[in-house]
C-alpha cells in the first residue's frame, strides 16, 4: 500500500473532523463512532504493551537470570552513557 503525502494525510484529518462536526450534536451517532474508534485501536496493537501476568512472568524471568548471573549491573556511581559503553554499545 502506497504511503499518502502530508497534503493528503491533512486533507483526510480536516474530512474527518468536518464529519466529526456534523455527528456531534447525535449522542447515538456518537457512541456508534466512540465504539468503532475503540474496536480500531485495538487492531492496532501495540508490543509494547502486555497483561499484568505477562509483566510479573517477565519480572521472574528477569530476576531468575540475575540469579544465575547473567545481565548487566551499573557500578556504584556510574552513569548510564559510561555504562553502556562498559557493555559495548556505542553511544
Amino acid at each position: 500500500m502506497k504511503s499518502m503525502t502530508a497534503v493528503q494525510l491533512n486533507a483526510l484529518n480536516a474530512q474527518i473532523w468536518r464529519d466529526m462536526g456534523v455527528l456531534a450534536d447525535s449522542e447515538s451517532m456518537m457512541k456508534r463512532v466512540a465504539k468503532y474508534l475503540s474496536k480500531l485501536v485495538k487492531e492496532k496493537k501495540d508490543p509494547t504493551l502486555m497483561t499484568k501476568e505477562e509483566f510479573f512472568a517477565k519480572i521472574e524471568r528477569a530476576e531468575q537470570q540475575s540469579a544465575r548471573g547473567e545481565g548487566m549491573k551499573m557500578l556504584p556511581g556510574e552513569d548510564l552513557t559510561t555504562f553502556l559503553r562498559r557493555n559495548g554499545y556505542d553511544v
